[in-house]
């Protein structure tokens, strides 16, 4: 089980001489994967021309451009709201990046009231993600949008 307390303590010391959201990204992505159990795909959609493209992540290659309201991430962008999901096959437009994940959890970010990014982490295994997982990855984004500059 991830200590999420811990993991955003962490987060806060790795951003706090670092704003700039390249970098910060690319870290955090790293901390998800280091810290989470039972993961296949952690990272960051950034919002560029009202579509999604593809950030610093940890994991398999994946796709570079997603339409919004287009797939799990896409969903969560068009609705602004976190999207969990037990059983990717059975979510409606699923895109398949990587046919390895079964569940995701997809988390909006934003800056200034707008959304500029998306946090996306799927699993290999069905029904990975719960509501402890939805309360501290969205601790985990209110520190990246407390912190950093897109």
């Amino acid at each position: 089980m991830t200590d999420y307390s811990l993991m955003n303590k962490q987060l806060e010391a790795l951003l706090s001489d670092e704003s700039w959201f390249i970098p910060a990204l690319s870290n955090a992505s790293a901390l998800l994967m280091e810290s989470m159990e039972d993961l296949n795909w952690a990272g960051f959609y950034l919002v560029k021309d009202g579509q999604l493209v593809l950030g610093p992540f940890q994991g398999k290659v994946a796709c570079i451009h997603i339409a919004q309201g287009k797939g799990v991430c896409g969903t969560a962008f068009a609705e602004d709201r976190l999207q969990l999901v037990k059983n990717v096959h059975a979510f409606p437009g699923h895109i398949a990046c990587d046919s390895a994940s079964n569940s995701e959890i997809v988390i909006p970010i934003h800056q200034k009231g707008e959304i500029v990014a998306v946090l996306d982490i799927d699993s290999p295994s069905l029904n990975r993600f719960d509501e402890t997982d939805a309360a501290g990855l969205s601790e985990f984004v209110k520190v990246l949008e407390d912190t950093l500059t897109f």
